[in-house]
């Protein structure tokens, strides 16, 4: 498993890992106080995550806030398609405070001997409809080295499929598949909002046909010691959403060598001929781990075909060249983060 060696505080898992910078709560955040507290000292009413979801009212149609002590939260955690408007909000000054976290990958095998697969692996999975999570970390702390007898790697650290998703101060931490921004069914737009988060990972660790906009986040490269040494993106947008995956004032940072890392490239699942990925990346500052061939082809899918734009970047890995796809002004003025995130309900989380 490739160390992550960034600024910060120690996470309590032999990870020395942030890229969010401490900052106020926002405003829904400072809004309803907890209504069960998780702490592993037990000292709240659950010590684990799960246990407070289950308990948790089903049918909500108002916020209910789970509050998370600082400490280190192992196992799977499901949110059900039954329990909507849950919040898990994490207690410590800073989001590496709280961490939840699991370890299975792909290939893990399940007791009954067949493995997990991509989306069961993932640490924490969300099915409930306006879910939010606050000042956390999610992890999925698959060691890839120490099991070498595991070939499929995908690891999750959180899949998504529900509407109305908000992550504020979030890390996500992984490898491979690190997060899984999914909707119900092909053709089911599902919108996920993420503000100020940081998310690392090496292998299409940000994927997924879900309408996801990732606003001033901090998208980090690992460095797996290789050419290519990654993927940033494979969207897998159907094509009846005109709206796929969003980054507007994300910087995109890696210490990979330079030119070694691609911004992305189009997942057709099953080969889907109808999943035609769209990643946008405008107003952002671009490391030189992004070389001029910016996007890749994906097995036969070739990368031409996907709908890939930048507008208006900045750093040395913002290059201009035809290899390059970049939005027009008036492109520009469509593809914005009201019109991703609003729907037929207006929905607008970035201003909250």
């Amino acid at each position: 498993m490739r160390r992550r060696t960034f600024l910060g505080m120690s996470s309590g898992l032999g990870i020395v890992a942030t890229g969010v910078l401490p900052g106020p709560a926002s405003a829904s955040a400072r809004a309803k106080k907890p209504d069960l507290i998780v702490a592993a000292d037990g000292s709240g009413d659950h010590t684990g995550i799960q246990a407070a979801i289950d308990a948790a009212p089903a049918g909500s149609t108002t916020p209910y806030v789970i509050g998370v002590q600082p400490g280190t939260y192992s196992g799977q955690v499901i949110v059900p398609a039954t329990k909507p408007f849950l919040e898990l909000r994490g207690l410590g000054r800073r989001p590496e405070h709280v961490v939840i976290a699991d370890d299975r990958a792909n290939g893990t095998l399940k007791p009954d001997g067949t493995p997990w697969g991509t989306s069961g692996s993932a640490s924490v999975t969300v099915s409930g409809a306006d879910f939010r999570a606050v000042n956390l970390t999610l992890a999925n702390l698959f060691d890839e080295a120490a099991h070498p007898e595991i070939t499929n790697r995908q690891a999750v650290a959180v899949l998504t499929r529900a509407d109305r998703l908000v992550f504020d101060r979030v890390r996500f931490l992984g490898n491979q598949d690190t997060l899984y921004v999914n909707s119900t069914a092909a053709g089911v737009v599902n919108r996920v909002y993420l503000r100020d988060c940081y998310v690392e990972g090496d292998v299409d660790f940000i994927f997924g046909r879900a309408t996801a906009v990732f606003d001033r986040c901090r998208i980090h490269s690992l460095n797996r010691g290789s050419t290519p040494n990654g993927y940033v993106t494979a969207p897998s947008t159907d094509i009846t959403n005109p709206y796929g995956l969003l980054f507007a004032h994300c910087r995109f940072t890696s210490d990979a060598p330079a030119g070694t890392v691609f911004l992305g490239r189009p997942w057709h699942p099953s080969n889907d001929p109808n999943a035609i990925g769209q990643t946008i990346i405008r107003e952002s500052w671009i490391g030189a781990h992004i070389p001029d061939v910016a996007w890749s082809d994906f097995g036969t899918w070739p990368w031409e075909d996907a709908r890939f734009f930048e507008y208006r970047n900045t750093g040395p890995g913002a290059l201009r060249s035809e290899n390059r796809p970049q939005l027009t002004r008036e492109q520009a003025a469509e593809y914005t983060i009201g019109a991703f995130l609003r729907g037929a309900d207006g929905w607008r989380p970035d201003r909250c």
